[in-house]
């Protein structure tokens, strides 16, 4: 074609070597999460059946866990309980010798390089399985929940929490969950704040894992709008005045452009939660022969690196990071 100019993209495609050094999102173990279930009572690993690969453990397979993981280079776990008892004020969230509590001390023992992030919520404990107390009408008390959960969250602090979560999404939790920290001694302690969360048809696969499903109603009442951009910012900008050292948005993959939206309003770390749902929607299809697994798993993370999230809280943590 013979006097055309037009642009060669393909320059700078030509070879790995090539496609390395113009790469523009990078993705190593560094930036993930991993999520854990650790459940009281529990001496070996019980699979969950909706989430392949993943189980339920015990204290002994917990730290396993975490080597086998740091190992891979991934630097840190976040945990979520299941106790052996629940009742209507949730008391084994904040029990100094809760089931989370006692794994993080373990952790801290046998790993103690591992990063342990604490999830503060009372769903997992609660009889009803709600996020927060109950008012005598049935209705979500958000206020009488605000102390409960700093309890929590200073619980798991004097535990040996590096980081603590909220995830419960009451209105003023950050705010009363610094103030509670600061006031027991643990100032040092950082806050990472489920600050979009919204209200999802992908946690099906974590309510099982965490027997955590609410008995009655849902929890749209707290959790976010899936069709609310603009209140997600506003939810993230409220969460950092109130203190909070770092932001998450959660779901990940079908709020990419909230991600972004938010990395572009905040100068603090950004993470991203790739919940239980999409990673089984891919475990399933891989299981099918739809998809090339592992470069699935790999071109989804990166996904989410690219739409702004510094961290990356997934169940493929563990098998990304020991291919790499």
């Amino acid at each position: 074609m013979e006097g055309l100019e037009f642009r060669r993209h393909r320059r700078l495609r030509q070879s790995q070597a090539i496609r390395g050094l113009v790469r523009e999102t990078e993705l190593t173990p560094s930036h993930l999460v991993a999520p854990l279930f650790v459940e009281e009572g529990l001496d070996e690993r019980a699979p969950i059946e909706a989430m392949p690969g993943q189980s339920r453990l015990g204290l002994g397979p917990l730290v396993d866990e975490a080597r086998e993981l740091r190992e891979a280079g991934v630097p840190a776990v976040l945990l979520f309980g299941i106790p052996a008892a629940k009742d209507e004020q949730g008391t084994g969230a904040y029990n100094d010798q809760g089931i989370v509590q006692e794994a993080v001390r373990r952790l801290k023992d046998a790993v103690p390089e591992m990063l342990v992030i604490g999830d503060v919520c009372l769903c997992e404990y609660t009889s009803h399985g709600h996020c927060g107390l109950l008012s005598p009408a049935g209705d979500i008390d958000n206020d009488a929940s605000l102390p409960l959960l700093a309890d929590t969250a200073v619980s798991l602090a004097e535990a040996g929490c590096d980081i603590v979560a909220p995830s419960d999404m009451m209105d003023g939790r950050v705010a009363a969950i610094r103030e509670a920290l600061d006031g027991s001694g643990q100032s040092e302690t950082a806050i990472l704040s489920y600050a979009a969360k919204f209200s999802s048809a992908f946690y099906g696969p974590f309510r099982e894992a965490a027997d955590s499903a609410p008995m009655f109603g849902d929890r749209q009442g707290y959790q976010m709008d899936p069709a609310n951009a603009r209140m997600a910012r506003d939810e993230v900008l409220t969460d950092i005045e109130e203190g909070a050292d770092m932001v998450m948005v959660k779901p990940a993959l079908p709020y990419l452009d909230v991600i972004r939206s938010v990395r572009e309003a905040v100068d603090i770390p950004v993470a991203a939660y790739n919940v239980s749902g999409e990673y089984s929607l891919l475990k399933a299809a891989a299981a099918n022969g739809w998809i090339d697994e592992p470069l699935a798993i790999n071109e989804t993370l990166t996904s989410i690196r690219r739409a702004g999230a510094d961290i990356i809280i997934t169940y493929h943590a563990k098998e990304w990071a020991q291919k790499q």
